[in-house]
């Protein structure tokens, strides 16, 4: 065995290499494959923790705020029964189904932020009888019909600012941005969506807006100017107590990317929010889970073709959609080092698709064979809960670690 022995871009406490052995959440990585085999997802309890405490920290430099975990993140129900055990935040949800899914994972319905598109009569009647869910209508059509089930009821408006923010500015990552997108109401409709609630008896008292996901800390500066376009939607509402600011609070991918810094990024919404008697509602995902998971999978295939190396696993995208969807990497990383060599190889999944690599001419210790065991980390957020059985491979285990 010949541990590395720089430590790695990656490597925390709870997530690095202890005399060659890869060890997560206080336990033996191969260890805990010895229970459930491969493939496997598991997720660190108090790595979760930690990221809502950090968050919680860091915002409690504000007035008033409220943390909603975005749960289409990882809907995984021990995750969320414990997230509701820490106390530290309430849910953002997306559907009936995700209302129900907390409900019974114990959160409140006033615990609960529900914001989605295209919504059904059904689901509106759902909410207009529960109105301590508190709803953010993103188009005119919903707030015309949702006036048809209730009144009196108090909404946010999801807006639209045209302004976009991702993960190395990827485009598909934008909810918003110069090309029109689906989502919220744009400022040329806003001032009808104000009218069509007050006709309906509906109280307009929160501004929601989401407009990208995986932002890092050199983004912060297009991050503050979004927040100046919002001004000019939450200047006209007469009863506003509080702005949603959404979630798309990142995580580094790869050795290049800065983490986050949540003081400066509390110091950007204290400049435009701060001080005026708002509360500062956010919905993070990724940052609450994407770190807290690592996807477990089998090495089948060892084999060179042409000048490309390739070492083939026992899983997807189809696990994780990310990284061929989104340029989202879930870096691979051995479960034991034997070497400090390094090669470069292409890892490849089990679906029969063109776009299902996991790393390209990635450079990997030049000692993996068939039946080895990798690891693949920031796999705890929008990888199980997107996931597929495409092909027929969608067999996989979750798991929590305490």
């Amino acid at each position: 065995m010949i541990p590395q022995q720089n430590r790695l871009w990656w490597e925390r406490e709870d997530l690095c290499y202890k005399d060659g052995n890869l060890v997560f959440s206080g336990k033996s990585a191969a260890g805990l494959i010895n229970v459930t085999g491969t493939p496997a997802f598991f997720y660190s309890a108090n790595r979760i923790s930690q990221n809502l405490e950090r968050l919680q920290e860091a915002l409690s430099q504000l007035d008033s705020y409220q943390i909603y975990y975005a749960i289409k993140a990882n809907r995984f129900a021990p995750i969320l029964t414990h997230i509701k055990k820490t106390g530290l935040c309430g849910v953002d949800i997306c559907s009936p189904n995700e209302l129900l899914h907390a409900f019974s994972c114990g959160f409140t319905c006033s615990e609960i932020s529900y914001t989605a598109h295209a919504m059904t009569n059904d689901e509106l009647r759902l909410l207009a009888d529960n109105p301590d869910v508190r709803l953010n209508c993103d188009s005119l059509s919903t707030i015309r019909r949702l006036g048809q089930f209730c009144s009196h009821r108090k909404i946010g408006i999801r807006v639209n600012p045209a302004m976009g923010i991702g993960y190395r500015d990827s485009e598909t990552l934008r909810y918003s941005g110069d090309k029109t997108t689906k989502f919220g109401v744009y400022r040329e409709q806003f001032e009808e969506a104000l009218a069509l609630a007050s006709k309906h008896g509906l109280i307009v008292d929160t501004i929601h807006f989401h407009t990208g996901c995986g932002y890092l800390n050199n983004q912060l500066s297009i991050f503050d100017e979004i927040l100046e376009a919002t001004h000019w939607f939450t200047d006209k509402v007469k009863d506003l107590a509080s702005v949603n600011l959404g979630g798309g609070l990142g995580v580094p991918h790869d050795e290049d990317d800065v983490n986050l810094d949540l003081d400066s990024w509390v110091s950007v919404i204290n400049k435009h929010y701060g001080g005026k008697g708002l509360t500062v509602c956010v919905e993070p995902g990724d940052y609450v889970v994407k770190d807290s998971g690592i996807l477990i999978l089998e090495v089948n295939t060892v084999e060179r073709k042409q000048q490309t190396d390739f070492i083939g696993v026992n899983g997807g995208f189809n696990l994780a959609i990310e990284p061929a969807f989104y340029g989202l990497p879930c870096e691979p990383v051995v479960l034991e080092q034997k070497t400090d060599t390094l090669k470069p190889v292409t890892i490849a999944g089990n679906i029969n698709e063109s776009l299902d690599v996991w790393k390209d001419n990635f450079p990997m210790p030049d000692q993996i064979k068939e039946g080895d065991l990798l690891a693949f980390i920031n796999a705890g957020g929008y990888a199980s809960s997107m996931m597929s059985n495409h092909c027929m491979r969608g067999q996989v285990s979750e798991n929590i670690v305490f």
